[in-house]
């Protein structure tokens, strides 16, 4: 495959390796530069952009969008779309793409895993092992169960839907918030995060990250969730307030948390590490081969699909001038 030159779409922000990848197989497309160059290149060029490519990160904002004036449309390659300011894009008409559904079997894969390694204590128990203190100090101690317990999911979209169905499989009870109830849904509605919180013995973050869940899960939802329960965030870090979720497993008032985000990547709270009861990962929710590959085409099919057709294949905004 011989990749081919097109002109009017720019590349921003460090690009996932696949997709980077499949994208030079088939485009030549010129990389926004940062520093000083990105101010003199968006001068000389920014007017001729019509298509931005991104991995997400570090996002698209409006300066950004105000600097390119005949803008069409973001092609992001990822299901989040939390880092684009979507309400100016929406003003401007731009369209934005992302890639659901490829990636919400895996995803669920992660938050199962997750909610496995921190309530059976897998992790602590794998370093109890390998630092000897089997032979030395005897059993390691119980561990919580997994099956039949009340999992409250916040957030019952695609992915959240697919956690549901893998914890079926462990007879959970299952209930929900959305912003709204689903008609027919089989699973208790509760409605507030607060009081879905407090009937569950663990909570999966599985909402979108944009504005208005910021801090959706603040220090009176982790009350709620109290000393016997359980956090898992395969989200976004910004639902969380991380302070108060520090504070409150510091203190011994949540049981555990199992968590794949954070608010500011990667960074992580420090005081973290020395908690046993936590399994930390770094944002690998979608980090597979297969799945990668799968978002990259996928994005790659709505670039083609712009270019050709003026038409985006999974609109998040849908383009008009």
């Amino acid at each position: 495959m011989t990749a081919k030159k097109v002109s009017g779409v720019l590349r921003v922000g460090e690009m996932e390796p696949t997709f980077a990848a499949e994208l030079s197989a088939r485009y030549e497309i010129p990389q926004l530069p940062g520093g000083p160059d990105r101010t003199r290149f968006l001068t000389e060029h920014g007017a001729g952009v019509r298509v931005l490519v991104t991995s997400g990160s570090p996002g698209v904002d409006a300066d950004t969008m105000a600097a390119l004036p005949n803008l069409e449309v973001i092609v992001n390659n990822g299901a989040g779309v939390d880092l684009i300011d979507l309400e100016a894009a929406k003003r401007r008409g731009i369209g934005v793409s992302n890639t659901p559904d490829v990636l919400s079997d895996t995803v669920a894969d992660t938050a199962v895993g997750l909610i496995l390694m921190t309530l059976r204590r897998f992790g602590a128990a794998d370093r109890y092992v390998r630092a000897g203190r089997w032979a030395r100090e005897g059993a390691f101690p119980y561990a919580r169960d997994v099956s039949g317990l009340q999992v409250g999911i916040l957030g019952l979209g695609r992915i959240g839907s697919a956690i549901a169905t893998r914890l079926l499989g462990f007879d959970c009870a299952i209930a929900y918030h959305n912003r709204h109830r689903i008609e027919g849904s089989p699973f208790r509605y509760a409605d507030s995060p607060v009081e879905l919180a407090e009937s569950v013995d663990v909570l999966v973050i599985a909402t979108t990250g944009d504005r208005n869940a910021h801090k959706l899960v603040d220090r009176a939802v982790l009350r709620a969730l109290g000393p016997e329960g359980y956090l898992i965030n395969i989200a976004r870090g910004s639902v969380v307030d991380e302070d108060a979720l520090v504070e409150l497993l510091a203190a011994g008032e949540l049981a555990g948390a199992g968590l794949d985000v954070f608010a500011e990547e990667p960074h992580v709270p420090a005081e973290l590490f020395g908690l046993d009861n936590v399994v930390l990962l770094p944002h690998i929710g979608s980090a597979t081969a297969r799945t990668r590959r799968a978002m990259a085409l996928l994005a790659i099919r709505n670039l083609d699909s712009y270019l050709s057709t003026g038409e985006l294949v999974t609109p998040v905004l849908s383009p008009h001038r």
